[in-house]
């Protein structure tokens, strides 16, 4: 996706007509916006790694790329989400399919369909780079998400029990996925 095709998330069915926003490829400059994004919606409800401490790491680097990543922003450009696609694997059999690597929207901004239109867009990039297959993973307790990408269309294609202990308790790893054809 160029700039010049950013889908406009108003676009969205639940977008709030009042503060449409844009979904745009990422740019050098929003490094520290997309950090502190993401050091600020830090949660067990995804994220398997301890909370990140300073100093914190570049947030683009040579395998989280700028061009990986598309974001949200409400037309000022300051971004509020980002979604992050990457390859599968590294594996020349496997280009044709793409993974989203992460997704985080503001918690200022939750509820107005931003992960929704992030996720759409990040299909139609996929597509655009000549996938067919779009996966993910998450963790088996975080609803909120689940239901969001069942509604996109990804279907549960697999389960690790208890793979990761999380607050005291075991957490299901889910792997799902999704046809990007038709």
């Amino acid at each position: 996706m160029n700039p010049s095709t950013a889908a406009p998330g108003s676009a969205s069915a639940s977008a709030s007509a009042s503060a449409p926003f844009l979904i745009r490829p990422a740019r050098p400059g929003d490094a520290d916006v997309l950090s502190h994004l993401d050091h600020a919606t830090w949660s067990t409800l995804h994220a398997v790694t301890p909370r990140p401490q300073p100093p914190f790491d570049p947030f683009f680097d040579a395998d989280h790329r700028t061009e990986d990543y598309l974001v949200a922003d409400l037309g000022d450009g300051r971004p509020v989400g980002y979604i992050r696609i990457g390859m599968a694997t590294r594996l020349a059999c496997n280009t044709h399919v793409r993974q989203i690597q992460g997704l985080v929207v503001a918690e200022s901004v939750r509820g107005r369909g931003v992960a929704r239109a992030l996720l759409r867009a990040a299909c139609d990039e996929a597509r655009r780079r000549g996938a067919v297959r779009m996966t993910l993973r998450v963790l088996g307790h975080n609803t909120p998400a689940r239901r969001l990408y069942e509604a996109e269309g990804f279907a549960v294609e697999g389960v690790l029990p208890g793979e990761f202990h999380l607050d005291g308790r075991y957490v299901d790893d889910v792997f799902m996925g999704r046809s990007l054809l038709g």
